[in-house]
């Protein structure tokens, strides 16, 4: 079946533009290919494309010049995404869902997409709305559904930004670079992504599937050890250890080796906080050199902390400050002052020091050893908090 094919007004109406610059821009070979009667979805691509490049004050000269040279080739891989068929306005979106106006403005804003998005409902979108209304029928929370499509949101966001960037980065570049002529180009980098695209839903299903399986075990026996505890906490909150790390003086050596040595340096430290870590404890996010894990066993995620410590002992020495307590849970994320104050105590540690809150200390084994450091004023809060350096117990003779 052959593909479908735009009109002019069709293509101008999607850049922005009027048919007659539509033309004009074919007249002067900004766009490849096109004859200015009928557009394949690609050339409609790159029209968009010299339509925000011409917003942003590019001249034509420029335009034309970097389409030669292939820098907008990549605008053609659009061609291969699927299409959307269908539209609706949103009222009629509703009644076809039975999900309030309101809500399917909630549900897009809670995904991270901007109200232009609901000018168009189309047939895709359409079926991702049936999806959530069959959710909240089934009687999940719509709080928790809301978090939920915050997550995915945030979490498919940055795939599709590293799946892009880095397709760019080690593809388009050194083409570029090779000196490989536009159309060439495009045509190669539509072949690589017409074999790659259909594997990426796979992959992440099956990661997403093994992560399932992890984290559910991990909340049964997370579970079971908070009712030992004989403990009840208010719905959406949890306990557990936060653990901050970072580089001391990884500002120095940007400075002093360049950002290349520093980004590895930060690169290969993550890597190793990762691939050490207990197995209830994961990495949150990472800010610059900073790295931010959870885990529901304060002990081990103390543990951790020490030995990690004295695996690395070369520089740039990590610095880590762990503590236990009572966290919002909130789109993936942990809130509350438990967190902020596990970051101070990393702040106040030193290169390869490990500091730790008093409740760290009652929960760890005897195994390892506390230096009491005393009562320490963390900035922004009132009151003092009692900071232990932890250690690997010396051995008796």
């Amino acid at each position: 079946m052959p593909a479908h094919r735009l009109t002019t007004q069709e293509v101008a109406s999607r850049a922005g533009v009027t048919p007659a610059t539509l033309k004009r821009w074919v007249r002067a070979g900004l766009i490849p290919g096109a004859d200015g009667s009928e557009w394949s979805a690609a050339e409609a691509a790159h029209a968009r494309i010299v339509a925000r490049l011409r917003g942003r004050g590019h001249s034509i000269e420029q335009i034309r010049t970097a389409t030669a040279e292939g820098r907008l080739a990549f605008g053609y891989i659009e061609d291969l995404l699927p299409g959307t068929g269908g539209e609706r306005t949103l009222e009629e979106a509703a009644k076809e869902t039975g999900l309030e106006v309101a809500l399917i403005m909630r549900i897009y804003a809670a995904m991270g997409f901007g109200a232009r998005t609901l000018e168009r409902i189309s047939d895709e979108d359409l079926q991702f709305l049936r999806y959530g209304a069959a959710v909240l029928a089934a009687g999940f929370p719509l709080i928790a559904f809301l978090q939920l499509c915050r997550v995915y949101g945030q979490a498919l966001a940055q795939i599709a930004d590293a799946e892009v960037r880095l397709f760019h980065l080690y593809v388009h570049e050194p083409l570029m670079r090779e000196g490989v002529p536009g159309l060439e180009m495009a045509e190669e980098m539509e072949d690589l992504a017409r074999a790659l695209m259909p594997l990426a839903s796979p992959i992440m299903d099956h990661v997403h599937q093994r992560y399932l399986q992890h984290f559910v075990e991990q909340d049964v026996i997370g579970h079971m050890e908070m009712d030992l505890g004989g403990t009840q906490l208010d719905l959406g909150r949890l306990r557990v250890a936060i653990a901050f790390a970072d580089l001391a003086g990884y500002t120095r050596l940007t400075e002093e080796q360049g950002e290349e040595e520093a980004v590895g340096a930060v690169e290969r430290f993550v890597e190793a906080v990762e691939h050490t870590l207990p197995e209830d404890a994961r990495v949150v996010k990472t800010i610059g050199d900073e790295v931010m894990v959870v885990g529901a066993d304060a002990a081990g995620l103390v543990d951790w902390a020490v030995g990690f410590q004295l695996l690395h002992p070369q520089r740039p020495l990590p610095r880590i400050g762990v503590h236990y307590g009572e966290t919002l849970y909130r789109d993936g994320d942990y809130y509350g002052r438990e967190v902020n104050l596990a970051a101070r105590v990393a702040a106040r540690s030193a290169g390869g020091e490990v500091v730790v809150t008093r409740p760290l200390v009652d929960l760890s084994g005897r195994h390892l050893e506390f230096e009491r450091i005393g009562e320490v004023r963390l900035k922004g809060f009132a009151e003092s908090t009692e900071l232990y350096l932890a250690r690997q117990a010396e051995e008796e003779d």
